[in-house]
């Protein structure tokens, strides 16, 4: 079936920087994504060099670029300690539509840690203390178990924010927008800078 014709118009390669371009497509893709048309794949490299790749949620995002949270001790927290750079790519399948973005990688806030993870349910919270994040697990049990324990260690009150959970900013300094076209002859811009505190961006039409 024929996408519709605003799907397949080149108009976004007028596109004069990348942020708004962002927010309009991430306006059509909460639209159209059956589920979670936030995710995005989060790409770190080991102490080794090799590469390492996993589905993450955009929890915010303005100009100063795209945070996720996670488990500090996790693996992707590891990795990002030790190399403070990363890449994501968002992938619209309905929209037939990318985004990739790269660049260093900062905390955000303990303000800002804390502020989000008050407004995550309560479970989502409890799991936050629960789960050693890419620890070995002997069986769902123990898990289960922590959970258990935990729910009732916080019967009352507010669930504090575990020290260990925090969130990430992803400060671009390259955004690439590619959006499907007939016979694999796609339209491709991509914006850079040379650092996030650079003023403007450079664009560029590449080939498909």
């Amino acid at each position: 079936m024929e996408a519709p014709e605003e799907l397949t118009s080149g108009d976004f390669t007028l596109a004069a920087e990348p942020f708004q371009l962002f927010e309009d497509w991430f306006t059509e893709a909460r639209a159209s994504e059956p589920n979670d048309p936030n995710a995005m794949a989060l790409a770190t490299v080991d102490a080794d060099g090799l590469p390492d790749v996993r589905m993450v949620l955009l929890n915010a995002r303005d100009e100063r670029g795209f945070v996720f949270f996670t488990n500090s001790n996790s693996a992707k927290g590891r990795e990002l300690a030790a190399m403070c750079k990363a890449a994501v790519v968002f992938h619209w399948k309905s929209l037939r539509r990318q985004i990739r973005v790269r660049g260093p990688v900062e905390m955000v806030s303990v303000a800002e840690a804390d502020a989000y993870f008050a407004s995550r349910p309560r479970l989502s919270q409890i799991g936050a203390w629960a789960s050693q994040q890419s620890s070995p697990l002997e069986g769902r049990f123990a898990l289960e178990g922590a959970v258990a324990k935990l729910t009732a260690k916080h019967a009352l009150g507010t669930v504090p924010r575990p020290p260990h959970w925090n969130g990430y900013r992803i400060r671009p300094v390259q955004i690439e927008f590619w959006h499907d076209r007939p016979f694999r002859l796609h339209d491709r811009i991509v914006f850079a800078r040379a650092t996030p505190e650079a003023d403007g961006w450079t664009k560029t039409r590449l080939y498909p």
